[in-house]
């Protein structure tokens, strides 16, 4: 049923329960994995003037690695392709799922309701409502 897998990571600690089950369904279908980690330069336009944007997008695309790293060992029982973009998280996401050979993304939520939603807004929320393939979320710890 499954082929190819996408799995967006921002590398925290709750990540853990979505790469596992992301694991399981590809172990499961015989599928690779396709880890994703945007680096957000929309939230680079807030940063003082003073700050260096090259320093912070190098540190970003550090922690970028690190997730994908992450990921990688979590899976290591199934093929994994890992590729760093950047942009809006949950644009990319969908540009990658449909110019990719993707079948489905496992990406994790908080599940956040009320104002917190509101303020917070919800990049899994936007990836459901213009996915261009089914979406699996994950509750994650936090």
């Amino acid at each position: 049923m499954y082929d190819d897998i996408l799995v967006p990571t921002d590398g925290s600690a709750g990540m853990q329960s979505v790469i596992d089950h992301a694991s399981t369904l590809a172990a499961e279908h015989g599928a690779t994995l396709h880890g994703l980690y945007v680096v957000d330069t929309a939230s680079l336009t807030d940063l003082p003037m003073e700050a260096s944007m090259d320093g912070v997008s190098q540190t970003l695309r550090q922690e970028g690695e690190s997730a994908l790293q992450q990921l990688e060992r979590r899976a290591d029982a199934v093929p994994v392709e890992t590729a760093i973009v950047e942009g809006s998280p949950a644009r990319d996401i969908n540009t990658y799922a449909a110019e990719n050979p993707c079948d489905l993304v496992v990406m994790g939520t908080h599940g956040r309701s009320g104002v917190d939603r509101l303020l917070l807004g919800s990049v899994a929320e936007r990836v459901v409502r213009s996915s261009p393939v089914p979406v699996l979320t994950v509750r994650v710890d936090g």
